[in-house]
């Protein structure tokens, strides 16, 4: 595809929508290394951020402008793994805005609003993480080892929490040497919130629950979920590998706090029905709404 057929074909809309969300997303992150990170050395991750942050210690550059430098090879690989021109694009757009913008706000945003180590790893990994899950949600990277995260998540699965504590470990470790251990151990607490909150953009709050019901009066059960929840349901046969009796199990999906109600409709129908509620983070489509009778 040439260059007039790529943009004939490009969504605008959405294409200024997500570099909307990567700009909020990359000032936010701004506000988290400006306010909280650099003024009590807390590092918001092992990887080009903690580096940085050393080596403006001992040479008095600006930490943004070290970052962009490190970064440079880490592009090299996200450009190979992560989307190529598309990846590149984006991310660098991503840097430049980030690692520039926190040496400009560096005078302009209040640094240091609190000596406290704990709330500066708190507040800072959530507004860092909320930063970086926005930026991923524009599908871009902040650079950094952030880039072999995203590679890691992508490959293996590993939830963004586990991946940055992998890929950030050891040179936390480092940076405990030259900043103490107490504020190490304070960049791992920020790095795991960090993560955390990272997690919670990316996939939302666990706000919904997924039933499996192992029963043996599945037309009562489903009649009692439709009438009094609203929701649709799935079945299909089933044996128990153990008393070899052919069972049905039923499935559905449901607001968290209809948990309980799923529970007592099951109890009054069949009390011997094996039920297992999980977590889920998003549904769609389906009938998910309660039914209003009248």
């Amino acid at each position: 595809m040439n260059i007039k057929e790529k943009i004939k074909t490009t969504d605008w809309k959405k294409f200024f929508i997500e570099y909307l969300i990567i700009t909020l997303g990359a000032f936010i992150l701004i506000i988290a290394i400006d306010v909280f990170f650099i003024p009590s050395n807390i590092a918001p991750g092992g990887g080009v951020t903690a580096s940085a942050i050393m080596i403006s210690h001992f040479t008095g550059l600006p930490v943004g402008m070290m970052m962009l430098l490190l970064n440079i090879p880490l592009l090299i690989i996200g450009f190979f793994y992560l989307g190529r021109f598309s990846f590149l694009t984006r991310t660098f757009y991503t840097v430049l805005i980030y690692n520039l913008g926190i040496d400009f706000f560096a005078n302009i945003l209040p640094a240091g609003i609190t000596d406290d180590l704990l709330l500066n790893a708190l507040f800072g990994g959530i507004l860092g993480g909320i930063g970086t899950g926005l930026i991923f949600h524009g599908r871009s990277t902040t650079a950094g080892l952030a880039i072999v995260t995203r590679i890691l998540q992508l490959k293996t699965g590993l939830p963004i929490s586990q991946a940055y504590i992998l890929t950030d470990g050891v040179i936390l470790l480092i940076f405990g040497q030259i900043f103490g251990w107490e504020r190490a151990l304070y960049s791992f607490l920020a790095l795991y919130i960090f993560g955390l909150a990272t997690d919670y953009i990316l996939e939302g709050p666990s706000v919904i629950r997924t039933a499996f019901i192992v029963t043996n009066s599945p037309d009562a059960v489903t009649e009692g979920i439709f009438t009094q929840l609203g929701v649709g349901v799935t079945s299909w046969e089933a044996q128990g590998m153990f008393t070899k009796d052919d069972h049905t199990v039923l499935f559905c999906t449901l607001v968290r706090s209809d948990a309980n109600i799923l529970k007592n409709i099951i109890a009054e129908i069949d009390k011997d029905a094996f039920i297992v509620i999980g977590q889920g983070h998003q549904a769609s489509g389906g009938m998910l709404k309660k039914v209003t009778t009248t």
